[in-house]
This record gives structure tokens, C-alpha cells and sequence, in this order.
């Protein structure tokens, strides 16, 4: 179902809200993506030479220095070419932030300051505006200058280490959390800022790094350790640190996650499995003694559990207990689950008329947020400085000079 059409008459909290975004790559592009689609109207800022370096990330492209990874992050919002590191760059950034609710960015970190795009540089244009930055290590330490990458803050803060077989080498998560928790977590401090500008009159800096986003994320680990000294380990089969059978089961023609994280799953597990005689092993009796014989017990289950497929499996245990198959990419992106649920989309770009693309998770009273396809590079130029005062000779002026 083509989910962006059939909502397009929905109320967006956001409409009437203008973003700003000088953003590249993916974690402020994620996080501003969430407001374009709530509405908002999300001006992204690009060079005028390349644009957002998401654009040359192959290898699938709509056309020449057009991927369909940009698409990932960046739907229903508009592009505007502009170099801020010139003066007429700075008068157009002004005048749109004169109108503007929010200005966000995701560089490093010393460089917002040097294009204008702090609380202290646009205070005086908007008193209310609202300035929010990702970078990798913050704006206000001595690595504010240093480049990073998820896959680094995950080195850093110990994901790697937490990841994999306990005999095998560190391993990073497939995909690039750090960056999508962070431009999430971007997008709720500039809300709640938001709400007090809309009150107050009085904008600010918010401020979120991805290695801080990162060891936020460590949570429960993080405070057994620092209360308690203990060090969270990896355990085989991805199993959780604490409770068990809570991992990875290897049934007859796949993988399987099982979770009994509560004494009650325990007990419909080796019920409905017809398997009572493990839940009367001594043991295996409680959740302390499980965690203990946590080996033997992988053991027990694993016999069982190879005799049949996965879905032998689901059919006696999904709806009464937590359980779910181990899929590939593929199986999971075509489980028919997703068409119930709707998060698959179908979007029209010029160079693919049906582009297929991932609903947003929120809903509003039911239904999905409506999606359009990521602007071309500087598609919506010419009709944003229109918006605010420039005219057609002044645009063809500004081109010609590699302002836009």
C-alpha cells in the first residue's frame, strides 16, 4: 500500500515549523528526517559543489551522484545549495533563520561556530531560535576538532567488546546505531527546547555527541559496574547477561531467539515444548541456578530444539512466550508482517517512479506519517530564496558567484 499517499489529507503536529540543517551523511540527516516527516518544513543546507557526501555513497544510484542511500535519510525534505563560508552565504542563512524555528547541524565540532550557526551567532536575527548540534566528541573539549565515526564510538564505548562470541574478536553491530540513536536523541532536545522557545521567547545550544549518546546507551551495564565493579561479558549464542535460557537456539533449518526472562516464561517454555522433566532438573529450578548451569542447560535445549524447524518451534511458543526467527536481511525486509504493519512505502522519484522505501515507525492515530521521496541536489533552490525576498536576478546573480 502506498502509505505516503493514503495519508497526505493527516494533521502534522510539525506544520508551520521551519528547520534549518546544514547536515551531512547520516546521524543529523536520521534525526531531521523524523521532523520532516512530522510535518516540519526542513530546508537542508548543502555545498553547492557535491552536496551532502551521502549523495556519493554507492553502490545503487538513482542517477549520476544521486544514491539511493541519501534516500535512507533524508525523505520529505527540501534542498537548498549554499556556501556558508561566504558573506552573501551568511545574509541568506540570516534571512531564512529571521523565519526559522530551528537551525541544526552535524558537523565537527569546532566548526559551527566558524559558519554562523551557534545560539551566540543567530541570537540576534531570532532570539527564539533554536540551535542544536551533533558532532563526535562535543563543541567544548580539546577533541572537538577530531573527525569521527560511529563505528569509532562503538570501539570506544565498549559496544565491540560487548559483541560476539566470547572466543571470537570484538565485532561491531551490523548497522550504524550510534549514529541513528544520536540523531534521535538530537531530535528530542531540540523539541523540548522548542516547547520552551515557544513559551519563553528565549532560544539556546543543544548539544549531543555520538561517544556520549554511545555511553548513554550503556545503561544497566554501565551502572553494575560502576556501583557494583562488574565487568558485563559476553556470553555464547548472543545470550543475555543475566537471565536464562535468554539467546540464540539453533533449531533444524535455522536460528531462533528465545527469551524466558521471567519465571513464568520459564515454565510455559518446557510446557509447551513437552519437555517438563528439564523445569524439575534440580538445575535448572531457578533463575539463579539456570544462570549457574547456564552451559548444560544450552545443552538440554539445544538436543531439543534441532529435532524440528524454526516454525515447528514458533507454532507451540509465539504469543505465549518471547520468540522470534534469526533472519537475513532479505527474510526480514519480505516477512508479510511488514505489509500488515505498514512499514514498507512506495514513493515517486523522478528517476524511479516507484521507489520503495521504509515507513517511519511513529504513528498518529493510526496511521503512519506520510513519506516523499529526498530532494534532488538543490531542487528546491530557486523557490526558497523566493520565499524570502530574493528575486530572479539576484538568484542568477548568487549562482553564477557559486553562493548556491
Amino acid at each position: 500500500m502506498d502509505q505516503g499517499q493514503s495519508c497526505v489529507s493527516q494533521r502534522l503536529p510539525l506544520k508551520g515549523f521551519r528547520v534549518i540543517s546544514a547536515e551531512q551523511y547520516g546521524a543529523g540527516p536520521y534525526g531531521t528526517m523524523f521532523l520532516a516527516q512530522l510535518g516540519a518544513d526542513v530546508i537542508k543546507i548543502e555545498p553547492p559543489k557535491g552536496g551532502d557526501t551521502a549523495r556519493h555513497v554507492g553502490p545503487h544510484w538513482l542517477r549520476e551522484g544521486e544514491s539511493l542511500y541519501f534516500q535512507s535519510f533524508n525523505l520529505n525534505k527540501r534542498s537548498l545549495t549554499l556556501d556558508l563560508g561566504t558573506d552573501e552565504g551568511q545574509e541568506v542563512l540570516h534571512r531564512l533563520v529571521a523565519d526559522a524555528h530551528v537551525v541544526a547541524n552535524n558537523l565537527r565540532g569546532d566548526v559551527p561556530a566558524k559558519v554562523g550557526l551557534t545560539y551566540d551567532a543567530l541570537k540576534a536575527v531570532n532570539p527564539a531560535i533554536i540551535c542544536a548540534h551533533i558532532s563526535a566528541y562535543g563543541r567544548d573539549n580539546v577533541r572537538s576538532k577530531w573527525p569521527g565515526y560511529d563505528y569509532l564510538m562503538q570501539a570506544e564505548a565498549g559496544f565491540c567488546w560487548l559483541t560476539g562470541e566470547p572466543d571470537g574478536p570484538p565485532a561491531r553491530f551490523g548497522l550504524s546505531m550510534v549514529d541513528f540513536m544520536t540523531g534521535t536523541q538530537m531530535a528530542v532536545g531540540l523539541l523540548a527546547a522548542l516547547l520552551d522557545a515557544q513559551r519563553t521567547g528565549e532560544g539556546c545550544d543543544v548539544d549531543v555527541d555520538l561517544l556520549s549518546a554511545a555511553l548513554h546507551q550503556l545503561s544497566y551495564p554501565a551502572i553494575w559496574y560502576m556501583n557494583n565493579g562488574d565487568v558485563t561479558t559476553r556470553a555464547p549464542h548472543s545470550a543475555h547477561p543475566s537471565a536464562t535460557p535468554s539467546q540464540m537456539f539453533r533449531a533444524a533449518d535455522g536460528w531462533m531467539f528465545i527469551m524466558a526472562q521471567l519465571p513464568k516464561f520459564w515454565s510455559i517454555l518446557v510446557d509447551r515444548i513437552g519437555h517438563l522433566e528439564i523445569g524439575e532438573d534440580v538445575r535448572f529450578t531457578t533463575s539463579q541456578s539456570r544462570l549457574e548451569n547456564r552451559a548444560a542447560l544450552s545443552d538440554e535445549l539445544n538436543a531439543i530444539f534441532s529435532k524440528q524447524p524454526v516454525r515447528h518451534w514458533q507454532a507451540l511458543l509465539e504469543g505465549h512466550m518471547p520468540i522470534a526467527p534469526v533472519y537475513a536481511l532479505d527474510q526480514a525486509l519480505d516477512n508479510p508482517w511488514l505489509e500488515t504493519i505498514a512499514m514498507r512505502d512506495i514513493v515517486a522519484h523522478p528517476d524511479m517512479p516507484e521507489m520503495h522505501v521504509l515507513s517511519s515507525p511513529i504513528k498518529l492515530n493510526g496511521q503512519r506519517l506520510p513519506n516523499k521521496a529526498g530532494p534532488l541536489l538543490g531542487q528546491d533552490s530557486d523557490s526558497i530564496l523566493g520565499e524570502i525576498g530574493y528575486d530572479a536576478g539576484a538568484i542568477a546573480k548568487m549562482r553564477a558567484n557559486g553562493v548556491i
